[in-house]
C-alpha cells in the first residue's frame, strides 16, 4: 500500500499556481490632519487611478491572471473601516465596479490622530483573509507620522505580515518629517518603495504611479516563477 501510495503521488501533476497573482490592499489616511477638501481628493484619486490606462495595462498584461483588491481607511488606534473588501479583479467591468465603489465612499473618521503601527496592524490582519495570491502587498498612504498608540516597528513584530510587502504613499506638503519616516519606519521587504505627492492634488497622479509600478513587479515575479517551474 505504502509502494502504491508513493507511486500514485509521483504520477500526479504538479498543485496548479494560484490564478490570483497578487492580493493588494490599500490603507487611506483619514486622521484628523485630512481636511474635507483632502479626503475628497485622496479617495476620487484613487477610483480615478484605477481606471487610468496605464494602471489598466498592469492589471490585464497576463492572460488567466488576476489581482484581488481592498481598500480600508485608518486614522486612530480603534478608527478603521472597510472601504472596498476583497474583490478578485478579472476584466474591465470588475475594475469599473471597484473604483465606483471606491468614489461612493463616505469618510469613516475626521477627528482622530495618526496611529500609523494600528493602521499597518489592521492592513495584516485583512491580507490575513486575502484570496490564496502568489504575492502579498500592504500600501499605506498618510501625510504624517505616528503620534498615536504603537509605532509600526511594534506593529511588524506583534502582527502575521509574513512575506507581506509593505509600500507608501506620502503627501509631503503638511510634514517634513513624513519621507524619512516612512523610509525608515514603515516600508517592508525586498522591492518596497516610497511613492511621493507634493500635495492632495497630486494624489492621482502619484497613485496611479505606485499602482503601475507594484502590480507590474508582481507580473514580474509570476513570470519569473513560472519560468523556474518548468525546470
Amino acid at each position: 500500500m505504502r509502494a502504491l501510495a508513493i507511486a500514485l503521488a509521483l504520477a500526479a501533476p504538479p498543485a496548479a499556481a494560484s490564478d490570483c497573482r497578487l492580493a493588494l490592499a490599500l490603507g487611506l489616511d483619514v486622521s484628523a490632519s485630512v481636511d474635507a477638501q483632502e479626503y475628497a481628493l485622496q479617495r476620487d484619486g484613487l477610483a480615478a487611478a484605477l481606471l487610468s490606462q496605464e494602471v489598466k495595462e498592469a492589471l490585464f498584461s497576463v492572460d488567466g491572471q488576476w489581482v484581488a483588491l481592498a481598500v480600508y481607511e485608518w486614522s486612530g488606534r480603534w478608527q478603521q473601516a472597510m472601504v472596498l473588501d476583497w474583490t478578485p479583479i478579472r476584466d474591465e467591468a470588475d475594475l469599473t465596479r471597484a473604483a465606483e465603489g471606491v468614489a461612493a465612499a463616505e469618510r469613516s473618521f475626521d477627528e482622530y490622530p495618526t496611529a500609523l503601527g494600528a493602521g499597518l496592524g489592521y492592513g495584516a490582519m485583512l491580507l490575513g483573509r486575502a484570496p490564496d495570491c502568489d504575492r502579498r502587498t500592504l500600501d499605506i498612504s498618510g501625510d504624517g507620522v505616528n503620534n498615536e498608540a504603537f509605532a509600526p516597528s511594534d506593529a511588524y513584530r506583534a502582527f502575521p505580515f509574513g512575506d507581506t510587502l509593505v509600500n507608501g504613499l506620502v503627501i509631503t506638503g503638511a510634514d517634513p518629517d513624513v519621507v524619512p519616516f516612512y523610509l525608515s519606519n514603515v516600508l517592508r521587504g525586498p522591492g518596497a518603495f516610497l511613492e511621493q505627492a507634493g500635495d492632495y492634488g497630486d494624489y492621482e497622479a502619484a497613485m496611479a504611479r505606485k499602482l503601475r509600478r507594484e502590480i507590474g513587479f508582481a507580473v514580474i515575479g509570476f513570470r519569473e516563477s513560472a519560468k523556474g517551474d518548468e525546470g
